[in-house]
């Protein structure tokens, strides 16, 4: 049997209604920005496999520190222990931190790194004796699956069906050019309220929502408001750390600095699950007491996993070497050609781009999150050699860095046919 009858015999996957979806590709084999599946046809990962895997497929330095690792310790509990993999993971990201940043939780991916800051932002305020049991998160934002992380998300249809029981979220509007106003006023309104515990956001790009991008200038104005208030901030760098906006991190753009900042996907170059929530002083100062219940007690059974840790150093390690930093700016002078091409075209209403990240917006009244134009687009690059996830009418390309400029313009050429194809 193929891989494909095997997988329908007993697997479920993510996003997907398997009464109506074409049945899964059976993969094989990655390397670099390039994957097989099992009838041997090739396909160009241009999304970096969910924005998990900047380094290539079966990167040879990640995986020789997970050999390395796993003749050492292949894991441990991190309950009343710690290694040297954890210890000096943290050294190094700190070095690449915002400066305020100074204690990091471990957790498995990006929803529970999620899931962890939104529980220290309502226990902080709880072992205080204040009652701030209440989020402000951006409208359209998605921060993941577990349930307070669906709570912040606002693309409704992943959330309707437990809308009830969530814990309450107000949203304000992404402060998009000719909206930031509006933005400022709302969030003001709720901050002077003392209710809030925190205010999650996805910096600069807001990814699922399918790219849509404001300005640091006016991340910052809602970081002030939410400081002069009290208003934890939680800068949600699930998809934008880690090199995509053509710096360490999205926040790297700001003048001011958040509370609590989530990382996870290209942590580990897409090697093992992994995720770090980091906090400033004063969120880690209000745990710390004599009073044992004050403490936070979250946890999970694979936290600060050595063989995952050695992946991240390994990561790190790639990240800042200097071909790497050189591929970030090529791929980016790349897209922002490509734009200057496309947002001429009569058929696209938008584009944009930030670092290795290009989206452009295909000019439609209107169209669902994963509607008939959306599939059509979908099997037209699959059918293509090009793994895209169009969201709706929303084209975006986010590709390993190690990307050669051949593959991203076999991209760019597919997205251009698709869009005289399939319309």
């Amino acid at each position: 049997m193929s891989l494909q009858e095997r997988d329908a015999q007993y697997l479920w996957h993510p996003y997907t209604q398997h009464k109506t979806a074409a049945v899964p590709i059976g993969i094989t084999k990655g390397e670099g920005a390039l994957l097989w599946d099992e009838n041997g046809k090739q396909y160009i990962d241009a999304i970096a496999s969910w924005w998990v895997n900047p380094y290539g497929h079966s990167n040879k330095y990640i995986a020789d520190a997970i050999y390395k690792q796993l003749t050492s310790l292949e894991h441990v509990l991190f309950g009343g222990f710690t290694h040297e993999p954890a210890v000096v993971l943290s050294e190094k990201l700190m070095t690449i931190l915002p400066s305020n940043q100074k204690k990091l939780f471990f957790s498995d991916n990006g929803s529970t790194a999620v899931e962890i800051a939104i529980k220290v932002a309502l226990q902080y305020y709880y072992n205080k004796g204040e009652k701030r049991t209440k989020i402000i998160a951006f409208e359209n934002a998605f921060h993941g699956d577990t349930f307070a992380a669906m709570a912040a998300s606002g693309i409704s249809f992943f959330t309707e069906a437990f809308k009830g029981s969530l814990i309450e979220v107000v949203r304000i509007p992404v402060p998009e050019k000719g909206k930031e106003e509006e933005s400022y006023v709302l969030l003001r309104e709720l901050a002077e309220t003392n209710e809030y515990a925190g205010f999650i956001f996805e910096p600069l790009v807001q990814g699922a929502a399918g790219m849509v991008m404001y300005e640091p200038e006016a991340l910052d104005v809602l970081i002030t408001i939410c400081k002069e208030n009290g208003v934890f901030t939680i800068a949600d760098e699930v998809m934008t750390g880690f090199g995509k906006t053509g710096k360490n991190f999205a926040c790297d753009y700001l003048t001011q600095r958040p509370d609590m900042m989530c990382l996870s996907k290209a942590l580990t170059g897409g090697a093992i699950p992994m995720a770090i929530t980091t906090f400033t002083q004063q969120l880690y100062d209000g745990f710390y007491d004599e009073d044992v219940n004050k403490a936070l007690f979250h946890g999970h059974t694979f936290t600060a996993n050595p063989t995952g840790c050695a992946a991240a150093i390994a990561s790190l390690d790639l990240l800042q070497q200097q071909q790497m930093q050189d591929n970030l700016v090529r791929i980016n002078k790349k897209h922002l050609e490509f734009k200057a091409k496309m947002e001429k075209h009569p058929r696209v209403k938008t584009t944009r781009v930030l670092g290795v990240i290009f989206a452009l917006e295909i000019e439609r009244e209107s169209e669902e999150y994963y509607g008939s134009f959306r599939n059509r687009l979908y099997d037209f690059f699959i059918a293509n050699g090009v793994i895209l996830r169009p969201v709706g009418n929303i084209i975006y390309v986010l590709p390993p860095y190690i990307i050669e400029d051949e593959l991203l313009e076999k991209i760019y050429n597919t997205i251009q046919e698709a869009i005289e194809t399939v319309m």
